[in-house]
């Protein structure tokens, strides 16, 4: 209902897959997933929230239940995760949403491996105090959260939000990775840093 965009992705050889921001909200949309995943003979092995607000945690507690994965996110939007049902109330949705807690810190500077891949921690707060985003130098590729979108950035009149801080944080960790680099955002369609750095108006 809000137009997350919910990623996965895989090593081609041992069909091993991670799950980034899982938004779905309700048993046709898990089918969905399922499906995904039996379809293409994959063995989901994480799940990673760029940052904790509602509507990017939806599906956490479906898919750590169904296939026995830990949450892993920044400690820092904790409060956020803990507070589910109270953002649900604050946009007018029912309040069945369980707690979502993290199994696993993600700081910023910590290196994971997804899918054969060396991924970066990147913090990049300002939308939420623990908005990060996962750079795969090796790929060119980094998913983004709501951190940026194409043309635009994350709202920061939520709870924790900060203005100056988020511009900051883009300008220093994103806009600093090659311009070929293509950004996957939590809303709306990809785009790159170049992109960015050429035309998007706030920064």
């Amino acid at each position: 209902m809000f137009g997350v965009n919910t990623y996965i992705i895989w090593d081609t050889e041992s069909k091993e897959a991670t799950i980034i921001d899982p938004g779905m909200h309700n048993a046709a949309e898990q089918k969905v997933l399922d499906s995904f995943l039996s379809d293409n003979g994959l063995t989901l092995t994480q799940l990673i929230n760029t940052h904790m607000h509602v509507d990017h945690i939806f599906g956490d507690g479906y898919v750590k239940e169904k296939y026995c994965v830990k949450i892993m996110a920044s400690s820092l939007d904790a409060f956020l995760g803990e507070k589910a049902a109270m953002q649900c109330r604050m946009f007018g949705l029912p309040c069945d949403t369980d707690a979502v807690v993290a199994d696993i810190d993600l700081k910023d500077g910590d290196t994971i491996e997804i899918c054969g891949e060396k991924a970066h921690v990147l913090l990049v707060p300002g939308h939420s105090p623990g908005s990060i985003v996962i750079y795969l130098p090796g790929a060119g590729i980094a998913f983004t959260g709501d951190v940026i979108f194409q043309g635009s950035i994350g709202r920061t009149d939520l709870v924790a939000g900060n203005h100056q801080q988020l511009i900051n944080g883009i300008k220093e960790k994103l806009l600093t990775l090659p311009d070929s680099t293509i950004l996957f955002p939590g809303h709306g369609s990809p785009t790159t840093v170049g992109d960015e750095k050429r035309s998007n108006p706030y920064v």
